[in-house]
């Protein structure tokens, strides 16, 4: 039975798009003064506090083993370093900058697709990567000059999240996808907690504990339920509606992004990283449209085939 149902589809990504960016502004609120291990404690535990229930109350099946337990632990490491790379990113870069920076990850995924799972690249989309990349650079550049090397900590958000969803990929036919984030916040969890438990006993800084005050307490309850709620929308999105119609919704974060990052902070981009942005933006949208040709006509050779689409 057929349950596409692209209208809703493109809603739910459209919810993401608006809520990821409300989230990234409180981490960088909050990174001035709460340690990044206690906001990613705080993110992942209560992920897990609000899913594992719905698991246990909908009997979802949540018990993991052998290859799949191995990918799920991977995964669960890269959505962390991913995550925490993210949060170190906006302690020092305007919020609009650090989210289309970490946008560079299209490109990224079209090089592992071509290496990892042998998929078809031509000749235009590698030169949209290139023409993509360059316009990263050009974001890059007013940050890098000012803050030198933590301007590349986008970078690293976007290599990671790659490899968290091209892992994803690999597992998304064998896992539910609420069982699946219910158990990888469990899994972050009893990494975090020995990390800041050793950071804390060494005094290394992003690792330590502190009491917040009710507010700050406010916000991270806001990271975490926005956090949750916000890759639920996504993976959702992706029930209803195929991933090459709700990819391009994605790119509404970045100017989402830079208007609560005027908001909040009075950050604009500088009009060199607006060009970087703009080309960005571009050659992501191109190289989406260049998946939804190929796509279609592959369903046209291959009519019976049905694709699987992956949470993200």
């Amino acid at each position: 039975m057929n349950t596409d149902r692209p209208v809703l589809g493109i809603l739910l990504m459209l919810g993401f798009c608006a809520i990821a960016p409300i989230g990234d502004a409180i981490a960088k609120v909050l990174g001035a003064t709460i340690p990044l291990g206690e906001l990613l404690l705080v993110r992942f535990g209560l992920q897990a506090i609000i899913l594992v229930p719905i698991v246990i109350v909908t009997r979802r099946a949540w018990r993991m083993s052998g290859w799949l337990l191995r990918m799920i632990l991977l995964r669960t490491v890269l959505h962390i370093a991913g995550i925490g790379s993210m949060f170190t990113a906006l302690m020092y870069l305007p919020l609009a900058d650090a989210v289309a920076i970490a946008f560079v990850m299209p490109f990224i995924m079209l090089i592992l697709g071509k290496y990892f799972l042998n998929e078809e690249v031509g000749m235009p989309r590698i030169l949209a990567c290139a023409f993509g990349f360059f316009g990263t650079l050009l974001v890059i550049q007013p940050s890098f000059v000012d803050i030198g090397l933590p301007a590349l900590w986008p970078l690293a958000v976007a290599v990671l999240f790659s490899f968290f969803i091209l892992t994803t990929r690999q597992i998304a036919h064998e896992t539910d996808p609420v069982a699946l984030q219910a158990v990888s916040g469990v899994m972050a969890c009893i990494f975090i907690v020995p990390a800041i438990w050793v950071g804390h006993s060494f005094g290394f800084k992003p690792l330590t504990m502190i009491a917040p005050d009710t507010f700050e307490w406010t916000l991270l309850l806001a990271i975490g339920l926005l956090g949750t709620g916000a890759h639920l929308l996504m993976t959702w999105s992706l029930r209803y509606a195929p991933a090459a119609t709700v990819a391009p919704m994605q790119y509404l974060e970045i100017p989402i992004a830079t208007a609560i990052g005027w908001l909040v902070f009075n950050d604009l981009p500088n009009n060199l990283a607006a060009v970087g942005i703009c080309i960005t933006m571009a050659a992501g949208l191109y190289i989406i449209l260049r998946e939804q040709i190929t796509a279609r006509a592959k369903a046209r050779e291959h009519p019976n085939d049905q694709a699987v689409q992956a949470p993200v």
